[in-house]
């Protein structure tokens, strides 16, 4: 069983969606990510270099989020599972939620979200 960091309800605004004027006006997003890692050495020894910096993990999802453009949410959070993997190689999971809160679209309800769970890929 794998230690947790989780990032919650992070929001930003960027522009990801499938039709122009997504890409063009933009949007919010909220994001949650729950890094899954063992932490005993954390705790052992109280040390940064046995974890995850939770800040430099938000600027990694925050600069993905605001500064590229996908069409699909499912790309967009593979995107940031493999940055956070080649950044962070103690990260065994990675489970990503991103949300849509306002989609282009007639509907009533509080959005759409994707989820996906990686783990790491061991050669």
């Amino acid at each position: 069983m794998l230690d947790k960091i989780k990032l919650k309800q992070m929001q930003f605004f960027g522009y990801h969606g499938v039709f122009p004027e997504e890409n063009k006006l933009g949007q919010r997003f909220y994001v949650q990510v729950e890094l899954g890692l063992d932490l005993k050495l954390a705790c052992q020894h109280d040390k940064l270099k046995y974890t995850v910096n939770y800040g430099e993990a938000y600027e990694i999802i925050e600069h993905i989020m605001t500064k590229k453009t996908f069409n699909l949410l499912e790309a967009l959070a593979q995107h940031i599972c493999e940055e956070l993997f080649t950044t962070y190689e103690q990260l065994k999971e990675i489970k990503i939620e991103i949300t849509k809160p306002d989609p282009p679209f007639a509907a009533s309800f509080e959005g759409v979200s994707v989820e996906i769970c990686r783990k790491r890929v061991e050669n």
